[in-house]
């Protein structure tokens, strides 16, 4: 029989606690005996056991640690468990968003048979580590992993405080602070070669928020030497209402809209990956301003003209 690993326990450890999630949330109101029951047919449950009572009672307190997801007994409606808390989640974009990739997850590989008739776009590596990164998390443990950024040609080890976990992009990045260098890094998940928790726990900054510490970046470069102002953009219209619909940043503001176009305005770093952005819609935005950032997508559009000569 294959031994199974702590990464793979951890992993299946982390879909029960979103199965059991997704269906509660979708039933608000189940017995013990029906969620037994779901899980005795459920193709999660490798090893076809029954679900114990005293374990069940362990993920209500693991997901209400782990997800701040508050799962109550009915007891005076035939004791009936729900989602106490179901509105809070659904307005926290954040925990909405992440608990339901995670279910979409368990979802295909509980239906299986349609895989042919699902397309999902490709997610680089690095999610198997996912459980024990928040495991971590949770318990203000310290890693030690090893990771090959992208311009490098072997791994070094590091020992590091994670602060939080944040997605951009279709890859996964881990936020924590740096033991030897005594500074703030970002680590692509999907570069990571190995990782261990390790026995020793650490102080979370009490300052430290996840949210602030993005607040004006664009994606996942936090430059502190690029200051944070407005930039304004023009955008024509056959891209105005995509925008509209999926605002580039949360400072998105339309300040004004004509026939054939739309202005936006935002407040953030113009940092590398919001450069990127501006010109992978090419000729359907345009930057007004500030002036320094408007000549640098100048000069880049000017060198790429000349590269079709």
């Amino acid at each position: 029989m294959k031994r199974t690993t702590a990464k793979e326990s951890t992993s299946r450890l982390f879909k029960r606690y979103i199965w059991l999630i997704d269906l509660i949330s979708r039933k608000q109101g189940i017995t013990y005996e029906e969620i037994n029951n779901r899980w005795l047919h459920s193709s999660l449950n490798e090893d076809e056991k029954e679900f114990p009572l005293r374990t069940f009672h362990n993920h209500r307190e693991a997901i209400a640690q782990m997800f701040d997801i508050d799962i109550e007994c009915d007891t005076k409606n035939g004791y009936k468990y729900y989602i106490s808390n179901i509105t809070d989640i659904k307005q926290n974009t954040l925990q909405n968003w992440l608990l339901n990739s995670f279910t979409v997850g368990n979802l295909l590989q509980e239906q299986k048979n349609l895989h042919h008739r699902i397309l999902l776009e490709s997610v680089p590596l690095g999610r198997e580590f996912l459980g024990q990164i928040v495991e971590a998390m949770k318990e203000n443990l310290k890693l030690i992993i090893h990771y090959q950024g992208f311009f490098h040609d072997f791994a070094t080890e590091a020992q590091i405080h994670p602060y939080c976990l944040k997605i951009f992009k279709q890859r996964w990045y881990l936020i924590a602070f740096k033991e030897d260098s005594h500074a703030m890094r970002i680590y692509a998940l999907d570069r990571i070669k190995d990782l261990k928790i390790t026995d020793e726990s650490f102080s979370l900054d009490n300052d430290f928020d996840a949210k602030d510490y993005f607040e004006n970046s664009f994606g996942i470069i936090v430059d502190e030497s690029i200051s944070a102002e407005k930039v304004t953009i023009k955008v024509e219209k056959s891209k105005s209402n995509f925008l509209k619909s999926l605002p580039l940043h949360h400072s998105q503001k339309e300040i004004k809209t004509e026939d054939n176009y739309t202005l936006f305005e935002y407040f953030l770093r113009p940092t590398y990956d919001f450069r990127q952005e501006i010109l992978s819609h090419g000729a359907e935005i345009e930057v007004i301003s500030p002036n320094w950032f408007r000549e640098e997508i100048k000069e880049i559009v000017n060198q790429m003209q000349e590269g079709y000569k």
